[in-house]
């Protein structure tokens, strides 16, 4: 599998994450080179 392939899932996975939130950040976790899970920390902004 190439690096490419690879990445595909993963950029589509963080647009998805992405649209569900407005403030926070989404962690990669990487082990040999590749991206092995994502973290998402969101924070609700109460006025």
């Amino acid at each position: 599998m190439g690096n490419s392939e690879q990445l595909d899932p993963v950029i589509l996975r963080i647009k998805d994450m992405l649209k569900s939130m407005k403030f926070g950040s989404i962690t990669l976790v990487v082990q040999d080179g590749k991206v092995i899970q994502l973290e998402k920390n969101e924070k609700v902004r109460l006025k």
